[in-house]
């Protein structure tokens, strides 16, 4: 009777492991509001980390998290790096990119696991709103891939995004 359990847990792990090994290579992340503001209203808030505190929705998740900013004020090369409590986890993200229509940032995550992703913000207008879309895109590692099995990247990260649009539309709005 043990001997029929171990190799039906064997099976099962196998057919996990090969099942995770189907999945992209690649993973992406995507919600989007419309805000009643002028895109330069919207940009100004996220181009410059130090406004992060009004919208981020990670934020709020250490209230002793420890913050270094590094480079230009805002806009290209301007680098924000956290330190915090479990939930908060440590990293760095720096603004590779801004035009009149878009932030894109590099974000390395080192703790509580090691990532590195890439995230872009697209504000286009349509009238007097903006509408504002926040896609994150990275690599899936196969512990990534074995993980995505049991949880959704989509829906794991895509409520934060939606809490953080949420609160961008708040500040820009005012």
């Amino acid at each position: 009777m043990f001997k029929k359990i171990v190799i039906v847990a064997a099976i099962v792990i196998g057919a996990i492991l090969a099942y995770a090994a189907t999945k992209p290579d690649t993973f992406g992340v995507q919600r989007a509001a419309t805000i009643k503001a002028p895109p330069e209203k919207i940009i100004a808030l996220i181009q410059d980390f130090h406004n992060w505190g009004t919208w981020s929705p990670w934020e709020k998740l250490d209230p002793n998290m420890k913050r270094t900013f590094s480079g230009p004020p805002s806009g290209k090369g301007a680098a924000y790096a956290w330190e915090g409590n479990r939930d908060a986890g440590a990293g760095r993200m720096e603004i590779t990119d801004v035009t009149p229509s878009k932030v894109a940032l590099k974000l390395d995550f080192i703790k509580p696991f090691e990532g590195h992703d890439n995230d872009e913000f697209t504000l286009t207008s349509q009238g007097d709103s903006t509408n504002v879309t926040w896609v994150m895109t990275g690599p899936n590692s196969y512990l990534s891939k074995l993980m995505q099995t049991f949880m959704s990247m989509d829906k794991m990260v895509g409520k934060d995004f939606e809490a953080g649009l949420s609160n961008l539309k708040a500040a820009a709005e005012k």
